[in-house]
């Protein structure tokens, strides 16, 4: 995609930017101007991130934060003086296939809500209520899941996105009157994340033939951030997923 400068002059954070999604949207928001705060629990692959977006004559920093911790959310925070225009919350424990419902365990089950829900709603609390006091039309964006309506036979990363989602809802309607949008990304069938796509038999259940990639991702994050093609949206889930929630899970008779 030719870059049209959607967020020059704007500053973003993102979290969980050090690897799949959150990379594509860090890179993806600095080719359209951004400057970008990095923000990740692996500090090592983070720094990777912002330099490769300074390599590429972008403005990026990365800030080493764990968002499982009950105040690490803090850590992601810049200084009261750097006015946020968009937040991009994209951080998730790795999920595992075998910590289903008599598995998970409680250390598992508060890292993933406490990334996804605490975390998520206490850094957009604070940086909405300075963008309320700066008079930023500001925007918010949370990767939530298609699981996050449907079960997933992985407790705890269902409750956090459904979680989320409502964060993103209640978000919304309170931020709306300052002009600030929040929405949400759902994506389909992206490997990565602890998601291991090869485990799974997907063959005739994506309308579009394919795996999702970090990309499509990212596409679709910067035409919901950006006011010149989503001005008037606000707290809704676009789900990015090839039509996999299309497909009827219950196998149809052989006639």
């Amino acid at each position: 995609m030719t870059p049209m400068g959607l967020f020059r002059g704007e500053a973003a954070l993102v979290t969980g930017a050090a690897s799949n999604i959150g990379r594509a949207m860090a890179l993806a928001l600095a080719r359209e101007g951004a400057r970008v705060r990095c923000v990740d629990v692996d500090a090592v692959r983070n720094a990777s991130v912002a330099e490769d977006i300074v390599k590429s004559g972008g403005a990026a920093e990365a800030v080493t934060a764990d968002l499982s911790s009950t105040d690490g959310w803090r850590a992601a925070l810049p200084g009261p003086s750097q006015p946020i225009a968009m937040f991009v919350h994209s951080a998730s424990p790795p999920r595992r296939e075998a910590d289903g419902v008599f598995a998970v365990s409680e250390a598992t089950w508060d890292a993933m809500l406490n990334t996804n829900v605490r975390s998520g709603f206490l850094i957009a609390r604070e940086i909405a209520s300075r963008m309320r006091d700066g008079g930023i039309k500001g925007r918010m964006l949370f990767i939530t899941s298609l699981h996050a309506e449907t079960p997933r036979s992985i407790p705890h990363y269902a409750a956090a996105k459904a979680g989320q989602t409502m964060v993103m809802k209640e978000l919304a309607r309170a931020l709306g009157p300052a002009g600030i949008r929040v929405n949400a990304l759902a994506p389909g069938a992206v490997p990565g994340g602890g998601f291991n796509a090869a485990a799974f038999d997907f063959s005739g259940k994506i309308p579009l033939q394919r795996l999702g990639t970090a990309e499509d991702m990212a596409s679709m994050a910067l035409a919901l951030l950006s006011d010149r093609f989503s001005a008037y949206v606000t707290g809704t889930t676009v789900a990015v997923d090839g039509g996999i929630a299309l497909y009827n899970w219950i196998p149809l008779p052989p006639d």
